[in-house]
């Protein structure tokens, strides 16, 4: 059954200028990428478009408790209640805090969309090389 979740936080970006001034996003789950979460910033690119990152779900989920991640991105506790992302590009580095009951609500709803271990029998192959090559 496809289905998408989508939720509206408020983040701070702790190393910033700003530490405390909360930034607006959304945290998306779409079950036709059963793999993946989506953090979503905007609109933030100069065009006006949003600018996304798109991660794994269990990255998201394994990153309350400990550290998780290699690469672009990385997740792990925080202060009590946050959750911290790090998001990375060459020569460029953010970290995002958000509130871990809110990621935990949002993951409550894709793991109820989207079972752990079910998602090879979600994911529609064909749909996926047809929405890359657009």
């Amino acid at each position: 059954m496809p289905g998408t979740t989508v939720h509206l936080i408020d983040v701070t970006l702790p190393l910033s200028e700003f530490p405390r001034v909360p930034v607006r996003a959304w945290l998306r789950f779409d079950s036709s990428l059963p793999y993946g979460v989506c953090l979503s910033f905007g609109p933030s690119a100069p065009d006006g478009s949003p600018l996304d990152w798109y991660f794994g779900r269990d990255l998201l989920s394994e990153g309350r408790y400990a550290p998780a991640g290699l690469g672009d991105v990385h997740v792990r506790p925080g202060s009590p209640g946050r959750t911290l992302v790090t998001l990375r590009v060459p020569g460029q580095e953010a970290v995002i805090s958000l509130p871990t009951c809110s990621v935990t609500a949002f993951l409550a709803e894709s793991f109820a969309l989207v079972p752990a271990g079910t998602e090879p029998g979600v994911l529609d192959l064909d749909a996926l090389c047809a929405r890359l090559l657009v």
